[in-house]
């Protein structure tokens, strides 16, 4: 009987430490990995693809504000019947009137207006370009939190079911011993205890790993398929200081912010053309069509003819006094100046302190890999002399079970540091500006390029252009089925989360 229940023992121990082994020699089929997850995401993700079609929008800022410097034309038409005609007119005034005018226009001199407004468009558009740079990292850094949650909450249910067996056979050998009066009931109620609370702790982790699941379906698109261990991370920085430097020149946020402290400083100065001239000349055309209703009279020349009329000229409105208005547009507009100038510096606070904080998360989780991982090999030795002392007497059930408890929860942190590193380091690099679909070179098809559109619709003037009736492109969810937090026996035997390192050391390291 002993030698069974040792036998039984050793081998779901054996199995739980499998958890804590290396990658599989041969990956499953059907597997992703999380360049293929960034990758889809980065097709189909909703967010990033209304990001794009916003930054679109701002694309025909540029033709908006250059509309105001460009000629116009307008033609107006009027149509007149006569239905009583004054007495004065002695009856030989016409019956109706087509009249037909054109007028063409082009402003020669704005104050300045025109020119800034487009110069702050323009400069916009080079914001809103970095916004969406910093939108696209901050999905692939979500994607990659979500793809390391489901690894690492597959790791936590593969433990929790192999804590729960190695439990049941406790409870099986305690049964037996009591049995044969080597034990207490006592022993038995601290093993069913034990395995009661071991269960409510597995369905807690299969719960998380449903959530963990459903969330990678909501950044990726469709379902996680036997997830594979993330590649290094490229380009880790050797300090703070270096990976601050980074920031503050790529950073996408930062960039932003100041591109917009640019275009503000346009504001101001467009702003201030309200009080100074503007000059347009002018060509317009008018016909007048009687349409044959002039009473025919040798008294009335005008009966058969079309009058036509044309002018050309200089047009100047100079203002003279608008009540204060022009002043205090150029006031507010360096009341705004003035914010986004603060704002731009807030950014840049924010900035270095994430940089700082994801640097040191990064460099902690390594330590406590590290030291975690020698936790794990202490329990599990400890746990091995618990029971040989148990078998000759010198320890009890509770010992047993406190030594399980303790390995369980070495491995179990021991995952969630291997997470942490992982998605602290990619953080770190997304904040660094460095994380975009070009950076990891993603094998994702053609990469969106905002600057096309920009250059596609900038010089675009006339009213009658415009794009195809616009369709979503996102991959949709609805038939995805729900997500469950079971694993296969298979999986549960295989799980490696030693496999989360991001090098054979266990960091995302240079």
């Amino acid at each position: 009987m002993d030698n069974r229940i040792q036998l039984s023992r050793r081998r779901l121990a054996l199995r739980a430490a499998l958890v804590l082994g290396g990658a599989l020699a041969t990956p499953p089929a059907l597997a992703d990995d999380l360049r293929d997850a960034l990758a889809a995401a980065y097709r189909g993700n909703p967010t990033l693809e209304a990001a794009r079609a916003q930054q679109r929008a701002v694309d025909e800022s540029v033709p908006i504000a250059r509309a105001q410097g460009l000629p116009s034309l307008s033609g107006n038409a009027s149509y007149t019947e006569i239905l009583k005609a004054s007495a004065n007119n002695f009856g030989i005034g016409p019956d109706r009137v087509l009249d037909v005018a054109a007028t063409a226009s082009y402003p020669v001199y704005s104050g300045g207006a025109v020119r800034n407004a487009i110069n702050a468009a323009q400069t916009r558009v080079r914001a809103g370009q970095s916004d969406l740079r910093g939108v696209e990292t901050g999905l692939f850094a979500q994607t990659t939190a979500a793809y390391m949650d489901v690894i690492q909450n597959e790791a936590i249910v593969g433990l929790n079911r192999n804590n729960v067996q190695v439990l049941e056979v406790n409870l099986s050998a305690t049964r037996d011993r009591f049995e044969i009066g080597d034990l207490t009931r006592t022993d038995v109620a601290q093993s069913q205890a034990r395995l009661a609370q071991a269960r409510s702790d597995l369905r807690s982790a299969e719960a998380n790993l449903a959530a963990s699941r459903e969330t990678y379906i909501r950044f990726v698109g469709k379902p996680a398929s036997n997830l594979q261990p993330p590649p290094p991370l490229p380009g880790m920085p050797g300090s703070p200081d270096e990976a601050v430097t980074m920031a503050l020149d790529n950073n996408p946020d930062l960039r932003a912010e100041r591109e917009r402290s640019k275009a503000s400083r346009f504001d101001s100065k467009a702003a201030g053309a309200g009080r100074l001239p503007k000059i347009s000349v002018f060509v317009t055309g008018d016909r007048t069509d009687y349409l044959g209703s002039y009473n025919q009279s040798p008294f009335n020349p005008l009966a058969t003819t079309r009058p036509l009329s044309a002018q050309a000229g200089v047009r100047a409105t100079i203002p003279l006094f608008q009540g204060g208005l022009p002043a205090a547009q150029q006031r507010q507009a360096q009341a705004r100046e003035s914010a986004q100038l603060e704002t731009e510096i807030a950014t840049e606070r924010e900035v270095i302190a994430v940089v700082r904080t994801y640097y040191q998360q990064w460099k902690a989780s390594q330590e406590i890999i590290v030291s975690s991982q020698a936790a794990v090999d202490a329990a599990a030795l400890g746990l091995e002399g618990v029971r040989a002392e148990n078998s000759v007497g010198n320890r009890t059930i509770l010992d047993i079970l406190n030594a399980e408890q303790e390995l369980l929860n070495a491995q179990t942190v021991l995952v969630r540091a291997r997470r942490n590193e992982y998605v602290a380091g990619f953080n770190l690099i997304a904040a660094m500006g460095r994380a975009t679909a070009a950076d990891l070179a993603l094998d994702a098809g053609p990469f969106y390029d905002p600057d096309a559109n920009y250059r596609r619709v900038r010089g675009m003037i006339f009213d009658w252009e415009k794009d195809p009736r616009p369709i979503a492109r996102a991959t949709r969810t609805v038939d995805t089925p729900a997500q469950t937090g079971a694993i296969s026996d298979a999986a549960a035997a295989a799980l490696r989360p030693a496999g989360m390192q991001t090098s054979p050391t266990g960091t995302g390291g240079k």
